[in-house]
């Protein structure tokens, strides 16, 4: 599948519906008290790229890197299910990293969820290790907490 991916408004039509997309799949398995996620209006803030993937179909998938100072942090990493085995997170994944490396940082950390099987695996095979809770995040059995240094 050829995708492009680039630096979007998360607040466009396109972005927006991805986020509900996003929204929706972690309500299948976590509740509200349970996810640590950006509205779309927090990613429309500053120093938070959103990244969207389109393939021939239109929009597939996002995800957004927020400058954290010391680090850079993965949110919203998401793909459609028409997506899903394209490669379409991986590439996200490598773009969003790529574009840390170029702002300086040297190290991305994230907080999924364990149930979120596909994304853990993802993650571990970039290259991703399992670390305690950092910045604003304290211990939760929903969360897992990774990190790589780039």
């Amino acid at each position: 599948m050829m995708l492009s991916i680039t630096a979007e408004d998360p607040l466009s039509d396109d972005a927006l519906a991805l986020i509900e997309g996003s929204e929706a799949a972690l309500r299948e398995v976590y509740t509200a008290d349970e996810c640590f996620t950006f509205s779309p209006s927090e990613l429309a803030r500053p120093g938070i790229t959103f990244f969207v993937a389109r393939g021939s179909a239109g929009p597939i998938g996002c995800v957004a890197l927020c400058d954290c100072g010391s680090y850079a942090e993965v949110k919203r990493l998401f793909v459609r299910p028409k997506g899903r085995g394209t490669g379409a997170g991986r590439a996200l994944m490598q773009h969003l990293e790529t574009t840390a490396r170029q702002n300086g940082h040297q190290t991305i950390r994230l907080e999924t969820g364990p149930k979120l099987s596909a994304g853990v695996a993802l993650y571990r095979a970039l290259g991703y290790a399992e670390r305690g809770p950092f910045g604003p995040y304290t211990d939760n059995p929903a969360s897992l907490f990774m990190e790589k240094t780039l």
